[in-house]
Formats: C-alpha cells, sequence, structure tokens
C-alpha cells in the first residue's frame, strides 16, 4: 500500500500509513514502531528512494532499527 505517497488526504498521509501499519503489526501481536530515534532527514532520504527508486533497502535498515528500539522500549 503507497497511502503516503498517493496523497489521499491533504494532511496526514504519513500519519495515515502509520497508523495503519500499527495496526497490522500489533493484530498480529508485534511491538508498534514509533520511529522516535531516527533523524528525520534520513528518514525523508529513505521515503524518497523507496518511492522515486522503488528500492527499500535503505527504509528496510531504518525499520529494523526502529523495530530492535521499539521491543526495548515498550517491553
Amino acid at each position: 500500500m503507497l497511502l503516503s505517497y498517493i496523497q489521499a488526504f491533504n494532511d496526514g498521509n504519513k500519519r495515515t500509513a502509520r497508523i495503519i501499519s500499527n495496526a497490522i503489526l500489533i493484530a498480529n501481536q508485534y511491538s508498534p514502531i514509533s520511529f522516535r530515534t531516527i533523524d528525520s532527514v534520513e528518514y525523508k532520504k529513505a521515503m524518497l528512494i523507496f518511492y522515486e527508486q522503488n528500492n527499500i533497502s535503505v527504509f528496510k535498515e531504518i525499520f529494523i532499527e526502529q523495530f530492535r528500539f521499539a521491543v526495548k522500549t515498550y517491553f
């Protein structure tokens, strides 16, 4: 789902996508992810690479790092 990219809403695209992704994680008994410890510029770069080059590798590393942080923080 590319909800953030298609700009379905005037405001809140990324927040809505994060809520949906966290709902899926929680429904499958995984920790939610908040992306609290990532530099905003690095996050934006990773998203641009994903959307413009269809390359998930940079965002995958951020996701894994933040998931590990979430597991340590929430449990």
